[in-house]
């Protein structure tokens, strides 16, 4: 129309009805090297974490794309986690999880087992305070009877105190008389959950789960040497830095720091 009867641009957009906004539109080129490098650096140094940790972990930093974008440069490095998918299991009576008000109320613990390169397995001694879902303790070694339990509980009375109630399940170093013995000695109350119940020990099961994708799974370990290194490497980040749905996105330290000047009588 411009070309054949003379008229300006303006003149042909409206005989259309065709906005000049999209005549005149010409796309500029995304400068998205910052997300990427800041994507890249997370996934480097945690490879099983996915969008919504990425995501969360950059606006910490004080980083203010919002996360259509931040998603749209994970989609494009491919960045995606595959998720398996549900399985459909029968239907089962719940019950309720106590959920403790203030620190060192109720500690779980678990074990964990995984193997080195060459072969030999290990374990891994796991301690939670479900209050704020903080690791307090994590020990590996190729052998973890109930004497390394209890020296691991008197480790962190030194600097942390002990709980009121520990959450254990039925395993061996749990039932033995050693621990039981040691929890009535310091007035704790030893809690059993019911066998093939793990959702009554829901925190440190979580945390297991996390370990396992985070950390057992994303390494290759050849000595328990570099295990350990890992371990304390991972249990200080997943407290100071990784934010929590469950404590509304910041990390076990900082929800603590948030939460105790709350329970100070004023």
């Amino acid at each position: 129309m411009v070309r054949e009867h003379g008229v300006s641009q303006r003149q042909a957009a409206k005989a259309v009805s065709l906005p000049q906004s999209t005549v005149r539109y010409k796309p500029r080129p995304r400068k998205d090297e910052e997300v990427i490098s800041q994507l890249q650096e997370l996934v480097e140094k945690h490879p099983s974490i996915g969008f919504w940790q990425c995501y969360y972990r950059i606006r910490r930093k004080g980083l203010k794309w919002n996360h259509k974008r931040i998603y749209r440069v994970y989609t494009a490095l491919k960045l995606n986690i595959r998720r398996r998918s549900k399985k459909r299991l029968p239907a089962r009576v719940k019950q309720a999880l106590f959920q403790p008000a203030v620190p060192n109320e109720v500690w779980s613990v678990d074990f964990m087992s995984d193997a080195l390169w060459d072969g030999r397995t290990f374990r891994l001694l796991n301690i939670v305070d479900d209050y704020n879902r903080e690791v307090l303790h994590m020990e590996a070694d190729t052998s973890l009877p109930t004497l390394r339990l209890i020296r691991a509980l008197e480790y962190l009375r030194e600097f942390r105190g002990l709980p009121k109630m520990i959450r254990v399940d039925n395993g061996p170093e749990f039932i033995s008389a050693k621990l039981d013995a040691w929890c009535k000695d310091n007035k704790i109350a030893l809690v059993f959950i019911q066998p093939g119940k793990p959702m009554q020990n829901a925190y440190v099961e979580r945390c297991n789960g996390n370990i396992r994708r985070e950390l057992l799974n994303a390494y290759v370990f050849t000595t328990l040497a570099e295990v350990r290194e890992k371990a304390e490497e991972w249990r200080m980040d997943y407290n100071c830095s990784r934010p929590h749905q469950s404590l509304g996105f910041v990390p076990p330290a900082e929800y603590h720091k948030i939460q105790i000047p709350m329970l100070k009588p004023k």
